[in-house]
């Protein structure tokens, strides 16, 4: 005779299921992890034969899938087939070393196993008794980076700041700028939020004006202050201070200011300490977005791009870009993590313990938009261990030095000229504008050669325009980039060049 609740299953249930479907299966995880990490490994092999834009059409991919989910299980192999011959062709090759467009996602071993290991425990740290590794090599990794950069003391957790890792640049904007503006408002009352003003510059990323809007900045107080050829397009900090004075007549109240170093069309840096000196006259948060120039500043020789980083209340970089971490991946350091916790915690009765009510560890939770978090850190973790703060400044270098050797070929020929500055390894030229030719005519030679060479399959390349003015940009960084296949790059470009124009010498 069963028991009473054995009795109330069996009458209560209509069908009954047997555990068969396994959907972690360790040995059947090991077969497949690797088919996973050969296929992988072939496409980072042979990644240089596929044309760096992708050829297809929009659309292309809903006609070559069917229209409805599969009811039973497909092999793992007809799968992997389809990535192959289905996604591959979809896929613009970031990966490529022939890649030369926006800013590079960098990619290692070390990092690759980081984040294998990161899936692996599938950790939501949220907070510290989630997983206290997590939280705490986050800590750990967090100060080592800091270390790497020569900062203060006051953006440690060995000092009396501390370090996050977000998803995104955009994340880390909006996150100190909700904690900028509470800042403020927490004196003037919330029903003055429509007062407060934020600044950057016509250079700053598009993101900041979104982030911008989603605090709820009145979209009419978001300052984008031009900049100068004159200045290399970086912020002026007398232009800065003529617009805040123009807004406190008008009774509006300052909140924060973006600094860039190393802007995305053509990686310009705002003077830090200038601006800072400034803003610190008015109560302004400053915040430095360092997304791709930052990881140059482990190089003792870069390092100046960040003078003045000690008087500024927040900062941010993208390993991905440029320290050979995959995306996603922005570490952001914040002086006063108490204003941070105080914008952004949340408490519900179901992740209260005795650790976070203590005030004596760190709940990640309260210094990010959402509550579930990855164990990125170990990504970092293992980055700077395999690798060492010596490797990691020797790949800095040497992109930026296929850079100067892009830039030494652009100059070589009479037909271009180089526009702004470099100063990373990005090289911003054009064609030169021809006697008896217009400032239009020469926009439109600019972009008929982006096209043609993109065209090809061979590279990619993007444009940016400033100050009015057209310009390809060279972005040197793809992991797996060599100076053959600048060089080559360089060789295409003057092809397509001496079709279009014709100098005589």
């Amino acid at each position: 005779m069963g028991s009473p609740l054995s009795e109330f299953i069996s009458s209560s249930e209509p069908f009954s299921y047997s555990k068969e479907f396994k959907p972690m299966n360790p040995e059947e995880f090991r077969d497949k992890a690797h088919k996973a990490v050969d296929f992988i490994t072939d496409y980072y092999k042979n990644v240089e034969t596929f044309p760096v834009l992708s050829q297809v059409q929009p659309g292309y991919l809903k006609n070559l899938l069917p229209e409805t989910p599969p009811n039973t299980p497909e092999s793992f192999d007809t799968i992997l087939r389809d990535v192959q011959n289905v996604i591959i062709p979809g896929m613009t090759h970031w990966q490529s070393p022939n890649f030369f467009a926006y800013f590079p996602a960098t990619i290692s071993s070390a990092a690759f196993v980081g984040e294998m290991l990161c899936t692996c425990f599938n950790a939501v740290g949220f907070n510290w008794i989630a997983s206290p590794a997590a939280t705490e090599l986050e800590m750990v990794v967090m100060d080592w980076l800091a270390t790497m950069l020569h900062l203060p003391k006051s953006f440690m957790f060995s000092g009396s700041g501390g370090g996050v890792l977000q998803s995104t640049t955009s994340e880390s904007i909006l996150c100190t700028l909700v904690a900028a503006r509470d800042r403020v408002l927490n004196e003037i009352g919330v029903e003055h939020v429509w007062k407060l003003v934020v600044y950057g510059s016509d250079q700053t990323h598009s993101t900041y004006k979104k982030a911008c809007k989603l605090a709820g900045i009145d979209p009419r107080n978001i300052r984008s202050i031009s900049t100068r050829v004159e200045d290399e397009f970086s912020l002026s900090p007398i232009a800065l201070r003529e617009v805040i004075e123009a807004d406190l007549k008008e009774g509006l109240v300052p909140v924060y200011l973006c600094v860039t170093t190393g802007t995305t069309s053509t990686t310009a840096v705002d003077p830090i300490k200038e601006l800072a000196e400034v803003a610190s006259k008015y109560h302004i948060w400053v915040h430095v977005d360092a997304a791709y120039g930052g990881s140059a500043c482990i190089c003792p020789e870069y390092r100046h791009f960040l003078k003045g980083i000690e008087k500024v209340d927040s900062l941010s970089l993208s390993p991905h870009k440029w320290l050979l971490s995959y995306l996603d991946c922005c570490c952001l350091w914040i002086k006063s993590p108490k204003l941070f916790v105080d914008a952004l915690s949340t408490n519900p009765e179901y992740l209260r313990n005795k650790h976070s009510e203590s005030d004596s560890v760190v709940s990640y939770k309260d210094w990010q938009v959402g509550t579930g978090r990855r164990f990125k850190s170990l990504r970092l973790w293992f980055i700077i261990r395999s690798y060492g703060v010596e490797n990691l400044q020797n790949h800095i270098r040497a992109d930026i030095q296929m850079a100067i050797t892009f830039e030494k070929l652009v100059r070589s020929d009479v037909k271009f000229e180089i526009v702004v500055p470099r100063r990373f390894s990005l090289v911003c030229f054009r064609l030169k504008q021809l006697n008896g030719f217009d400032s239009n005519c020469t926009e439109f030679v600019n972009k008929m050669l982006l096209e043609r060479v993109n065209s090809t399959g061979q590279v990619y390349l993007t444009h940016t325009v400033v100050g009015g003015i057209y310009m390809l940009r060279f972005a040197v960084g793809a992991t797996l980039t060599e100076e053959r296949h600048v060089i080559s790059a360089w060789e295409l470009i003057k092809e397509m060049a001496n079709t279009m124009v014709k100098v005589d010498s």
